[in-house]
């Protein structure tokens, strides 16, 4: 496993692999779990909850998650009570072709944040659930509805596999902000 690079926003090159459409995976084998382990790690090094293999330039329809929602095994309380604890209660969750099949005409707003845009927050409207589906780690197609977070990020998530950042469901003067405050951000990251 590895921690691979995030490509962000300020970066032109990034930003033109970001906006592509990722191409379907014809099977889960060794090579795609491989992937996904990557992920996995480069999104918890970021840290972050969701990563799709676009943000590591990688145009694949993949993505990894963790809510850190895991149920609390029996005799603990729900809140962890360490790092170590809630690091146990980890709960990766993995989508090949994920697609959704069905959303609500509820819609949930959610202040959305990403790791290919660091440091930047804004509240971005979607439905509160969806009926989804997508290939596990063992290649099992799988069918759930989803709402809450788990249906933000995976929409968050999918909306990258298509080309799209959440700053795109933003006004014009939102996105533009969001834009000067990325290269900021980075600017200061290279600085120190």
């Amino acid at each position: 496993m590895a921690v691979k690079r995030i490509l962000t926003i300020d970066n032109t090159a990034d930003l033109a692999i970001l906006k592509q459409v990722s191409t379907p995976v014809a099977a889960v084998d060794d090579d795609v779990r491989a992937l996904m382990d990557d992920m996995l790690e480069t999104m918890y090094d970021a840290p972050g909850i969701g990563l799709a293999a676009v943000q590591i330039g990688d145009l694949r329809r993949v993505v990894v998650m963790d809510l850190g929602d895991a149920p609390a095994a029996e005799g603990e309380d729900d809140e962890p009570a360490s790092e170590e604890e809630a690091a146990r209660r980890a709960n990766p969750r993995f989508f090949v072709n994920p697609e959704v099949l069905w959303a609500s005409d509820e819609l949930y707003t959610y202040e959305e944040g990403c790791l290919s845009i660091p440091e930047y927050f804004d509240a971005v409207e979607r439905p509160a659930r969806v009926r989804v589906a997508y290939l596990n780690r063992e290649g099992e197609r799988v069918e759930e509805e989803i709402s809450g977070l788990y249906a933000v990020c995976f929409q968050h998530e999918l909306d990258h596999l298509n080309g799209v950042l959440f700053i795109d469901h933003l006004s014009r003067l939102r996105r533009d902000r969001a834009a000067a405050k990325v290269k900021k951000v980075m600017r200061s990251r290279e600085a120190a």
